[in-house]
């Protein structure tokens, strides 16, 4: 509650000084659904790592629980300022382009008409990172994958490809690059040097889209692995953490200033970690100097942990409201909280 009157006040006083000028807001999102699964056996990868499959009986009926439940979540986020749900919304751990068909048809999102942009990965668990997206107000002009070619001792790891999505967001060229980096299986300093050099890929398609545009928009967002202090972002995307260390060109990471406060989006092995995050290029920052909202700034963000997302009891009490649990259906939602940003700009 106190998060939202501040933010009203804010709002209310950056806009105050335009007058009776109005404005456009547009949430951005990501959200790892967690291990989104279908009920059709795939012995490829299903026999191992779906807990869809592992559950002995009624797969359909938690199945479409989970979809509900997940549709009533992103209709949610962002309903509060921009008034509908994200216009664009990157996710992970689906394990197909079918799921997300079914989760855009949900009785909360059927109405938001949906498009979808998908591509399998080689992921060895058989997940992959995907987009959605409200057309009336995002036009995608380009899309491709890319396969971060990590390597650990001659042996090539089979990861979550990187996505890169171009297009309009109203009349405004943005890029928008989804990410599930390697895990932390077998500790966070073994895994390390597997997120650094998706990292690099990462910054690979920053420079590529700059060939063309320097002053280029572009929204990286994701599930990491990696918290926002760590070497990947810190070291590799040389991620900042002020806006008044922001120099064009840099990347603006806003949720390092909400880690170092004690904010997370799961718990890892009883660490609190801040994994899920949204980070930007300079041209899309707005600074205290600025007297305009002619194209698109970013003007907040933030982890969407309502309540009812959060385990009341039990050994995860505290922890997001995860769906599965040593082999059983939990009703719970994901074991990650959504993470969004407002973009803001003034009508014409």
């Amino acid at each position: 509650m106190r998060r939202t009157i501040l933010f009203m006040i804010l709002i209310m006083s950056v806009f105050s000084s335009f007058g009776q000028k109005k404005y456009k807001i547009r949430t951005i999102g990501f959200y790892n659904l967690e291990n989104l699964f279908d009920t059709i056996n795939d012995t490829t990868k299903d026999d191992e790592f779906s807990p869809m499959m592992e559950l002995k009986s009624n797969r359909s009926k938690v199945y479409w629980d989970k979809i509900g439940k997940l549709g009533d979540v992103i209709n949610q986020l962002g309903q509060d300022k921009a008034k509908t749900s994200p216009a664009i919304l990157g996710v992970a751990e689906i394990e197909n382009k079918q799921v997300l068909e079914d989760l855009i048809k949900s009785d909360k999102l059927k109405k938001k008409h949906y498009g979808i942009i998908h591509f399998d990965s080689p992921d060895k668990r058989g997940i992959d990172v995907a987009l959605i997206y409200q057309q009336r107000y995002f036009k995608p002009i380009h899309y491709e994958n890319f396969n971060p070619n990590i390597y650990s001792k001659n042996r090539k790891i089979y990861t979550r490809d990187i996505l890169l999505v171009s297009g309009y967001l109203d009349d405004e060229l943005i890029h928008v690059i989804v990410n599930h980096w390697p895990s932390r299986r077998g500790g966070e300093a073994k895994s390390r040097p597997l997120r650094e050099k998706a990292a690099y890929k990462v910054k690979q398609i920053i420079e590529k889209i700059r060939e063309n545009d320097k002053d280029a928009k572009i929204i990286i967002m994701g599930d990491f692995n990696d918290d926002p202090t760590n070497s990947s972002f810190k070291n590799v995307l040389k991620t900042k953490a002020k806006k008044k260390h922001v120099k064009e060109g840099d990347i603006y990471n806003p949720y390092e200033k909400m880690f170092s406060k004690g904010i997370n989006t799961l718990g890892y092995r009883d660490n609190i970690n801040l994994f899920d995050q949204i980070m930007f290029t300079s041209s899309l920052l707005h600074k205290k100097d600025d007297k305009d909202f002619n194209d698109y700034k970013m003007f907040k963000s933030g982890v969407f942990n309502k309540r009812f997302l959060t385990q009341k009891k039990g050994r995860y009490k505290g922890y997001p409201f995860r769906s599965f649990s040593n082999g059983q259906y939990t009703g719970g939602y994901s074991d990650h909280y959504p993470v969004y940003i407002y973009l803001v700009k003034e009508k014409k």
